[in-house]
Formats: structure tokens, C-alpha cells, sequence
């Protein structure tokens, strides 16, 4: 065998681009996005009949002064808890 010959190949040292750093602007953006993804899916979900949601938004549709006294009364009781 001869001497020329290396048994493994070279490593050479900046021959692969290096890889431009992500900023930490778009890390949160990307989670942000993510985030409202999810949210608007279960969201979308609630909405369908029968879910709650849908059942909410009918009481409120047919009765909306008792869902604004049912909530303000909520929101005191909440409140007053803390």
C-alpha cells in the first residue's frame, strides 16, 4: 500500500456555508403563528353545532341582556375573589 493514500478523508474547515443564525425576532414570530394556529383551530371546533361555543353564542343571540347580567354578575364574583 502506499503512504499517499489516507485512510479517511480530510475535514477541511470552512468549505460548508455556514448556516446564517436565526434572529431571535423571527424564533418568536414563528411561535406567535404557531400559537394563533391553535388557537383559531379549537376555536373554529367550538364553533360547530352543538359544541359550546355555538350553544353561548345562541344564548346570546336570543337573549342578550340576560348574557350581559349573567357576565357582569360573573365578573363581580370573580372579582371579589381577589
Amino acid at each position: 500500500m502506499s503512504d499517499d493514500v489516507p485512510l479517511a478523508p480530510f475535514v477541511y474547515e470552512g468549505l460548508d456555508p455556514v448556516p446564517e443564525p436565526r434572529s431571535t425576532i423571527a424564533d418568536v414570530s414563528d411561535a406567535v403563528k404557531g400559537t394563533v394556529n391553535r388557537v383559531s383551530g379549537a376555536i373554529e371546533a367550538g364553533r360547530k353545532p352543538g359544541m359550546p361555543l355555538s350553544v353561548l353564542s345562541n344564548i346570546a343571540r336570543e337573549a342578550p341582556l340576560g348574557s350581559l347580567l349573567i357576565a357582569f354578575l360573573l365578573g363581580v364574583a370573580v372579582a371579589r375573589r381577589r
